[in-house]
């Protein structure tokens, strides 16, 4: 049974929502997320064949909207330039731009090179830099509002040990969206980021070690690692325009406590 004021409050059915990353294990449940609540969702990232599987899965999990897969390196200006033709093409607006692209190392700091650090530089933050650029473009030329999530990280607050290069590059998107935050707040485009605790990813398989991950539960208070569908209450409430017009500027934990434990 539908109620009529929750869904005033967080509906975003028909909403035209990108999601860059989705590819990934955190993208691609944002993006199920969304589907599930009626968003047409473009589903970007360089994965063809695991892309289209996804968007495939999601085109018919609610009665509204739509799912599709756009191949894209956000790395580059030009591919994001045509990604936003076609979705323009296509849907003829945009309501939410999700970033949710990242890649990790544990690479001690003395044996980082610099095409390591350029790398993991290029999809936190770069990529970040570019799509906002291009999309916020756009939504300002649009004149309707809009909403850009960034996904941040517990990294980005408070440096975590061995992942140097990752830490820097989320502290400086945390950054970089509260300085959009401000500049677009004329525009009613509202910019966010979500910071996830510790979740299980692709990314960060590799140097969970069964010493770190004892560490990392000792330091949760909640004891666990994060689901991925626990973060698509937040995106929901960032993503609609009603429950979430006067929120910009903030970087939202959702991090089983993480980030309120000292010792």
């Amino acid at each position: 049974m539908s109620n009529d004021h929750l869904d005033e409050l967080f509906g975003i059915q028909d909403k035209v929502t990108i999601i860059i990353g989705a590819t990934g294990e955190l993208g691609g449940a944002i993006a199920k997320g969304l589907r599930q609540a009626g968003a047409h969702v473009v589903l970007v990232g360089r994965n063809e064949a695991t892309g289209t599987e996804r968007a495939e899965t999601l085109s018919d999990v609610a009665d509204a909207g739509s799912a599709r897969f756009i191949s894209c390196d956000t790395t580059s200006k030009r591919q994001l330039k045509d990604l936003r033709e076609r979705v323009d093409d296509h849907f003829g607006r945009l309501d939410v731009l999700v970033n949710s692209a990242g890649v990790n190392s544990d690479t001690p700091f003395l044996e980082i090179d610099e095409e390591e650090w350029n790398h993991i530089m290029e999809v936190n933050l770069k990529g970040v830099f570019l799509s906002c650029q291009v999309f916020g473009r756009y939504l300002i030329d649009q004149g309707e509002g809009g909403s850009i999530i960034n996904i941040s990280s517990m990294a980005g607050m408070t440096p975590l040990s061995r992942v140097f290069t990752y830490s820097a590059s989320k502290a400086g998107l945390i950054n970089l969206s509260k300085n959009l935050a401000r500049e677009w707040a004329p525009h009613d485009i509202c910019v966010n980021c979500i910071a996830p605790g510790f979740f299980p990813a692709e990314q960060n398989r590799e140097i969970l070690s069964e010493e770190r991950i004892a560490n990392i539960r000792d330091h949760t208070p909640m004891d666990r690692f994060g689901e991925a569908n626990e973060l698509i209450g937040t995106m929901l409430l960032l993503a609609s325009d009603e429950a979430s017009s006067f929120i910009t500027g903030t970087n939202i934990p959702v991090d089983g406590g993480f980030s309120a434990m000292t010792v």
